[in-house]
């Protein structure tokens, strides 16, 4: 089902191609978390690796954190909503994320770092996302940068809905992060009750969506809180249409690598034997 309105003849939706129930797991020291997205995904949302969400107003679910941990060969990015979270790595740098706030990490050829919630209750809920690097760039030199919730550009349209522009461009807005070889666009959108939205995404771009508070239509598809909605390929928007109440969703998309992957545990990488250099080099602290 394509979606027109009168005044939008020229634009075709997206449709939904497949939507994915997320699987509660526990990760670092026994967070609690929902991965959204995972190894089976990749190829099809390619560069887009995993997805995971943790909210939970219970201190037990998270307090622990993730103590020190490895990557290698892709990008990370935490994004909060609720609570704080401090990070350090064995570079020595140091930073707090709160509400609003993002972390964009490469890990490139190697990085050990930790993330621990920096509050003893009160709800805890963010999102971590990975993305691949190119080849070319997998052995690159790490790096990351704490952006805070004013400097990620946000706005309210005409129809009462607010979005947040965490990464690429849209019209004439940039995110506080641009990357030219998957040219992610990241945004957060809370839609008004009863309000609908075009939005362009990039011919040839992969995308998905993730309501994670209400419900919406996308692309004439119901889609429930926490479900992860694939869209087809084909089209040049994506039309989002709202019920009575707010919903909040993260929508997605970024150029396809179309490289391999090899993936063990934090290492993305494009063969086999790349990943045993990996294992190898942590093992014996070349990171």
């Amino acid at each position: 089902m394509h979606p027109r309105e009168e005044n939008e003849m020229s634009k075709v939706s997206r449709v939904v191609e497949q939507i994915v129930n997320g699987r509660e797991v526990s990760d670092g020291a026994g967070v609690r978390l929902l991965r959204v997205l995972n190894q089976p995904q990749q190829r099809r949302l390619d560069p887009f690796l995993m997805l995971d969400e943790f909210r939970s107003d219970n201190p037990d679910d998270y307090i622990a954190g993730f103590p020190s941990h490895p990557h290698r060969g892709f990008e990370t990015v935490t994004y909060m909503l609720d609570g704080r979270m401090r990070h350090r790595d064995n570079a020595g740098n140091e930073g707090l994320l709160g509400p609003g706030g993002m972390q964009w990490m490469t890990a490139g050829r190697g990085i050990v770092h930790s993330e621990i919630p920096e509050q003893q209750d009160g709800l805890m809920h963010g999102f971590q996302l990975w993305i691949n690097l190119p080849a070319k760039d997998k052995m690159t030199a790490p790096g990351y940068r704490d952006i805070q919730a004013d400097a990620i550009p946000q706005w309210r349209d005409e129809s009462g809905n607010v979005l947040k522009l965490l990464a690429g461009r849209l019209g004439e807005r940039r995110g506080p992060v641009e990357r030219p070889a998957t040219e992610p666009l990241y945004l957060d959108i809370a839609l008004a009750p009863g309000a609908s939205l075009w939005l362009p995404l990039p011919a040839g771009h992969h995308a998905f969506a993730y309501p994670y508070q209400g419900s919406l239509s996308l692309a004439g598809a119901p889609i429930k809180a926490r479900q992860m909605a694939v869209l087809g390929d084909a089209g040049d928007s994506v039309f989002l249409e709202n019920g009575g109440e707010e919903s909040r969703l993260l929508l997605l998309a970024a150029k396809p690598l179309n490289e391999p992957i090899a993936q063990w545990g934090p290492f993305v990488m494009n063969n086999r034997e790349e990943i045993e250099t990996a294992m190898s080099d942590y093992s014996e602290g070349r990171f």
